[in-house]
């Protein structure tokens, strides 16, 4: 009896064993199946059409190359510490490459240090930071910038405006894309009659930037700029309201934006191409992350301009 008992025992050791054994080579098989890169997406918030678009081109690229784990993260408005936040989510979460729109170029550096240190790449997509990346994929901010201007010039020299002022709606003072426009779209007014008058912020909330432009719109402006898509379907909605003639051009595309232009409460808008920011941001990943250099640190990812006749 007590060398049955003693055999039962070795058998049900054994058993455990070699059950502990499976388990565990199962466990290390499958993450080894798995084999892939946690790539993150980080935007300045999710208000805007445009990150939607920029996170759509990601996950399809995600799709095809089939060996990403994908997850966008954002902020629910543009705001530095949350931006931050995300930043210190996505690397313990394990990320191995960010792509990032960064809502400045000083504020998440610290942070951008940390995450390389941990050994994750970065990647930035529309708005770049003061800190180092393996590449930057956006559009020529300061190019579409002054087309916006040309555009603008040209439709109030159609009008028989020859002079006048314009106000601009930008969405912050320390936003590298934002900036860029603006300083574009001012560069285009060099040489003429027209005055640009002190530029206003709106966070790109449309809510605010729509008392802006309202505001602008009772000083007499015959043009208004809006620096983003929020920037830009505030001042739509201003305009629309006054009744009043004046020149709307904008930046990015979204419905709403489309619909204005439609209904002539807005001129134009230089439409940017989230979708490949996203799209070949995360084809840059999987290159880096499979150790192939990339030469190209700058990519512009175009514009084009969309009005009426467009629609």
């Amino acid at each position: 009896m007590k060398k049955k008992l003693i055999s039962l025992v070795l058998g049900l050791t054994v058993l455990g064993t070699v059950l502990t054994g499976c388990s565990g080579k199962a466990e290390e098989t499958g993450g080894k199946s798995e084999g892939k890169s946690k790539v993150y997406l980080i935007t300045m918030d999710q208000m805007d059409q445009h990150w939607v678009n920029v996170d759509a081109g990601a996950k399809k690229a995600a799709g095809e190359l089939g060996n990403i784990e994908y997850t966008w993260l954002a902020p629910d408005v543009k705001d530095d510490a949350k931006q931050i936040e995300a930043i210190n989510n996505a690397v313990a979460g394990g990320a191995n490459a960010i792509l990032l729109a960064a809502n400045g170029p000083d504020a998440v550096t610290q942070a951008l240090e940390e995450a390389k240190n941990a050994g994750v790449k970065i990647i930035y997509v529309d708005s770049a930071a003061d800190f180092p990346a393996e590449q930057t994929l956006a559009t020529d901010n300061e190019a579409a910038g002054k087309t916006a201007g040309t555009e603008m010039i040209n439709a109030l020299k159609k009008a028989g405006v020859t002079e006048g002022s314009i106000g601009i709606v930008n969405v912050n003072s320390a936003t590298a894309s934002t900036v860029a426009r603006e300083k574009g779209f001012r560069s285009a007014f060099d040489g003429t009659s027209f005055k640009i008058l002190e530029t206003q912020y709106g966070e790109g909330d449309a809510a605010k930037s729509k008392e802006i432009a309202a505001n602008y719109i009772t000083q007499g402006v015959v043009g208004i700029f809006g620096a983003n898509e929020g920037s830009t379907v505030g001042a739509g909605n201003a305009i629309q309201e006054s009744g009043k003639k004046v020149i709307g051009v904008g930046f990015d595309k979204s419905d709403m934006i489309l619909e204005l232009i439609k209904n002539g409460h807005l001129l134009c808008t230089m439409a940017q191409n989230p979708d490949v920011m996203g799209y070949e941001g995360m084809k840059t990943a999987a290159k880096v992350l499979a150790g192939e250099k990339i030469e190209k640190k700058n990519v512009d990812t175009g514009v084009s301009v969309i009005n009426a006749e467009a629609l």
